[in-house]
């Protein structure tokens, strides 16, 4: 009998914690959907496909599924491109913004971690 499950800790820390963050990011977006930058630059249509994209991206990592690594690899991309666009067109004084700079810690760290080579290694090998 196969088992799927939410977690999996027998994975690299990177992909076991990157799976821990989409679950976060789902929440936090969800509870905060009016006042979260995924709201105001896409809409909460949008919104709600990115969150669902997050959680199952991360059931997927779970259980070791290769679309669930593609998956959550774009959605960290896609959330991003707000602070991307914000960078662009606010140019260098967005860098000087402290609450900016604290907004970003969870999407470069879960991009980063997603895109460690421990990470692509593991899922290259072992994922279906």
């Amino acid at each position: 009998m196969e088992t799927r499950r939410w977690v999996n800790p027998t994975q690299p820390q990177t992909l076991y914690i990157s799976t821990l963050l989409l679950y976060m990011n789902a929440v936090f977006a969800l509870l905060f959907l009016g006042g979260s930058r995924l709201f105001i630059a896409f809409g909460a249509f949008v919104a709600i496909i990115v969150i669902g994209a997050q959680v199952a991206g991360a059931y997927g990592i779970a259980n070791e599924f290769r679309w669930g690594y593609l998956l959550s690899v774009a959605v960290a991309g896609l959330g991003l491109v707000p602070f991307a666009m914000l960078l662009a067109f606010d140019g260098i004084g967005a860098i000087f913004n402290v609450s900016l700079l604290i907004q970003m810690v969870f999407p470069v760290v879960l991009f980063v971690l997603l895109v460690h080579p421990q990470s692509r290694e593991y899922q290259r090998v072992w994922f279906n």
